[in-house]
């Protein structure tokens, strides 16, 4: 056998000696948690005999587990399905869904590893399912516009590209809402006729403006021959609120200010925050039925 193989021979073996060494400084002691510690179990520590020392052993340990010890994190799901499909996945009879129902942030979170309720052991709490009710384009695009004025062509305009999101009002939200502000709801085709009519008089001023007895109004454009206009003071808007979600029905009322500069539009969408949290709790109120879980307005503990 040549040096050179000797030489890193004894190198290997002094190492290993060296390591031998080193092992021997260090002592296992395993301790017995006394019983009124809740929720420990038997563990081990190093003693370190040289220096005196407690050891912790648990890192060495982690790096040799198949998987983590248990669940935790939170999980961001996008729709209402979603999330009702991850809870049923994670639940367990101590899991909970709390939900936060009013605007601008509803949400629901379900925490599967929440505290016990029969013999009061208190969870970790940290293993959630998130879902924030994303918002659709449709929806932020009428809460943008929300009570601003508008000139007369951006406003004939916004209902133009919008026509789809006007629904027709039903017997019973005529009834509620045109009897409280004694005037008729407009049609999705009598919104058209007042957007065209608008653009055709976008450059027309205003002679005059009344209100009917029926509680429309009345503008007179200035032209050679003076035009009227009808315009109603209601109308509805249907929009899903949330992704994959059935459309909110929201009344929204027709305004306009008349001045030197011309016409300014806008729309008032009526309690449109009390609609949208009676949606919220109906998706709440169905999470419940397809998980079996209690349910409390609010959020989790941190």
């Amino acid at each position: 056998m040549e040096m050179e193989d000797l030489t890193g021979i004894g190198t290997a073996v002094a190492k290993i000696a060296e390591l031998g060494r080193e092992a021997a400084k260090l002592d296992l002691i395993a301790i017995e948690p006394p019983k009124e510690a809740v929720g420990l179990v038997p563990f081990s520590v190093g003693f370190d005999r040289e220096n005196s020392t407690i050891v912790d052993l648990s890192p060495f340990a982690e790096k040799w587990r198949t998987h983590p010890a248990r669940c935790r994190g939170a999980a961001q799901v996008a729709t209402l399905a979603s999330f009702i499909d991850l809870t049923n996945r994670h639940k367990t009879t101590h899991s909970v869904i709390f939900a936060a129902t009013s605007w601008p942030k509803p949400s629901l979170t379900a925490v599967a590893n929440y505290h016990e309720k029969d013999n009061g052991k208190p969870g970790h709490n940290d293993h959630r399912v998130h879902y924030a009710f994303p918002v659709t384009d449709e929806f932020a695009a009428w809460m943008a516009q929300d009570a601003k004025p508008m000139n007369q062509q951006d406003f004939a305009a916004f209902v133009e590209n919008r026509i789809a999101e006007i629904a027709t009002a039903t017997r019973e939200e005529e009834h509620i809402y045109a009897d409280l502000f004694q005037t008729n709801f407009a049609t999705p085709a009598d919104m058209m006729m007042l957007s065209r009519g608008l653009e055709v008089h976008v450059a027309s001023a205003v002679k005059a403006h009344h209100t009917l007895s029926s509680g429309e109004r009345e503008i007179v454009f200035t032209e050679e021959h003076d035009t009227k206009i009808m315009v109603p003071g209601l109308f509805m808007v249907a929009v899903p609120a949330f992704l994959d979600a059935i459309p909110v029905r929201l009344p929204a009322r027709l305004r306009y200010r008349v001045s030197s500069n011309g016409v300014a539009w806008f729309y008032q969408l009526y309690r449109w925050k009390e609609l949208l949290r009676a949606a919220v709790i109906a998706d709440l109120a169905k999470a419940v039925g397809d998980t079996q879980l209690p349910a409390y307005e609010g959020s989790p503990e941190a």
